[in-house]
């Protein structure tokens, strides 16, 4: 998300209402950056005009008590071909490990728009440079000035 803003994107987020960030929270993320940040709740009207289509596990470590709850509120949400159907020229990224057939389905993951092994890759050599940076003596310095400014 940081990065979508930073490149000078429009950031739209879709989810169930119960598990949305509050207008406040949107506001300031989007004035935070002075970027576009939308929250949507249909997710077929949040991939219109997508470029990219992403998603990350609906149940991560130590939520697993709330599986059910939540494969059944973000049921729509899966990345699926129907969902690229509506968004013919959106790539599609997942940050891994996936569950195949929750969030995204087999088809969505290999299909020749899928860049998530790309994406993949790609952040192994990000991680490397950001080790760099951090154990390079101006590291904490560099990092410390890439903050955003508070509000």
């Amino acid at each position: 998300a940081h990065a979508c803003i930073l490149a000078g994107s429009t950031l739209v987020l879709a989810c169930p209402k119960d598990y949305a960030f509050t207008p406040a929270d949107i506001a300031a993320f989007g004035s935070h950056w002075g970027k576009s940040v939308i929250q949507l709740h249909d997710p077929k009207q949040a991939v219109a005009d997508a470029d990219v289509l992403y998603s990350d596990v609906w149940t991560s470590m130590g939520q697993e008590a709330e599986k059910a709850v939540r494969l059944k509120a973000f049921q729509g949400y899966q990345i699926n071909e129907q969902l690229l159907s509506l968004s013919p020229k959106a790539k599609v990224m997942h940050c891994l490990p996936a569950h195949r057939g929750e969030e995204i389905t087999d088809g969505a993951m290999e299909s020749s728009r899928s860049i998530v092994f790309d994406q993949a890759e790609n952040r192994l050599h990000a991680q490397k440079a950001v080790l760099r940076v951090l154990m390079s003596a101006d590291g904490p310095a560099l990092l410390a000035s890439m903050r955003p400014k508070a509000a």
